[in-house]
């Protein structure tokens, strides 16, 4: 049988989370999602220092069609301040994704390009 004084001392602990999660401000939660995203997606273009025979270009696409939407949507809420490099990792992975493609898509047609316009690499110098 359950003590009725204990229970009600004792937080549940989903309410312990739901209050932890209301502390935290919406753009440090779309940031680190959108981390979460670009680290995913860089293991899976075998970019990761301790896995770089790993490659697999369809989660990559998913993943990085993934953040751009997700920035795509949360660009009005970042500002400029925490968007900038969250899209300066964007356009990399993108690149990276275009290089390790054995058939690259066309213009406007890779990941996440249906949010960020067709992505080009820089001319070399």
């Amino acid at each position: 049988m359950t003590d009725p004084a204990t229970t009600s001392a004792t937080p549940d602990a989903l309410s312990t989370v739901s209050r932890d999660i209301a502390e935290v401000p919406s753009v440090e939660i779309i940031s680190t999602a959108a981390l979460h995203l670009m680290s995913a997606a860089a293991v899976n273009l075998g970019l990761a220092e301790d896995l770089p025979e790993h490659k697999d270009l369809d989660e990559a696409r998913s993943l990085i069609h993934a953040l751009a939407g997700l920035l795509d949507a949360s660009v009005p809420s970042l500002g400029h301040h925490h968007a900038a490099p969250l899209r300066d990792g964007l356009k990399s992975l993108q690149l990276a994704f275009r290089e390790a493609s054995v058939i690259p898509d066309e213009p406007g047609q890779g990941p996440g390009e249906k949010y960020t316009g067709a992505v080009h690499p820089s001319p070399k110098r």
